[in-house]
């Protein structure tokens, strides 16, 4: 016998159509839609099913349902919705709802990005890279930034706990007997003014990116920080 999972995600009554919007532009199809006597609607894309259902009062604001969706392409799905989402509306949220986020290396052995419907549902989607797979979990890494790093990124992304982050990066900045590599300054920076965004500190959030954008970095350095200087751009733009 062959199972399968297919999550069942809540969504705000009125917001169904632009959540199925949404899912239209990441290349999802449209398999069922209703509408009364209550809202509900089923979206493909390929392997990928996802059931939502509408609720009245449903508030997406602090919604923190989510699935996780292994690929073996994280690069080219990421590439693909963020085409969609641009052609859909006319730009790449990158905050607020609909979102996507960037796409990162996990100290878990994971490269992933997330991106959050209307109405406040996370799509998770990863791909196991080394140090992953049939080997023991990664366990958070022992030097100082690269364990801020680590845990900056569970607060923002898994607990959506952004004041926890931002604490987390604050105090590590802060350190004088140590130093982030370069790489790892911009990494912290581009974290720390993403975060600042998401709280609607936009004169924060700027001074963070600019500092970021003002880090000194050689050909390798620019490559360990290929994801965050993607992201810098975004939040820029």
């Amino acid at each position: 016998m062959t199972e399968k999972t297919i999550p069942l995600l809540p969504c705000r009554t009125e917001l169904i159509q632009s959540v199925v919007d949404f899912y239209t532009a990441l290349g999802f199809e449209t398999t069922q839609l209703q509408k009364s006597p209550y809202a509900y609607a089923v979206v493909e894309r390929g392997a990928v099913e996802l059931q939502l259902y509408g609720m009245k009062d449903y508030d997406p604001a602090s919604s923190h349902s989510s699935c996780y969706v292994l690929t073996e392409d994280v690069d080219g799905l990421h590439a693909a919705f963020r085409s969609g989402l641009k052609a859909a509306y006319g730009r790449i949220p990158t905050r607020g709802l609909p979102r996507i986020g960037p796409l990162k290396d996990m100290s878990y052995g994971v490269r992933q990005f997330l991106a959050t419907d209307p109405t406040g549902n996370t799509i998770r989607v990863g791909q196991v890279i080394s140090g992953g797979g049939e080997e023991e979990p990664a366990t958070a890494p022992k030097e100082t930034f690269a364990r801020a790093l680590h845990m900056a990124d569970l607060f923002a992304d898994s607990k959506q706990d952004y004041p926890g982050a931002a604490k987390i990066i604050d105090r590590v900045l802060k350190l004088e007997d140590e130093q982030p590599t370069p790489a790892q300054r911009v990494r912290l920076l581009v974290l720390r003014g993403d975060i600042a965004q998401r709280l609607g500190d936009e004169e924060g959030a700027r001074g963070w990116l600019e500092e970021a954008a003002a880090v000194q970095l050689g050909a390798e350095e620019r490559e360990t920080a290929h994801d965050a200087l993607a992201r810098l751009s975004d939040l820029r733009g």
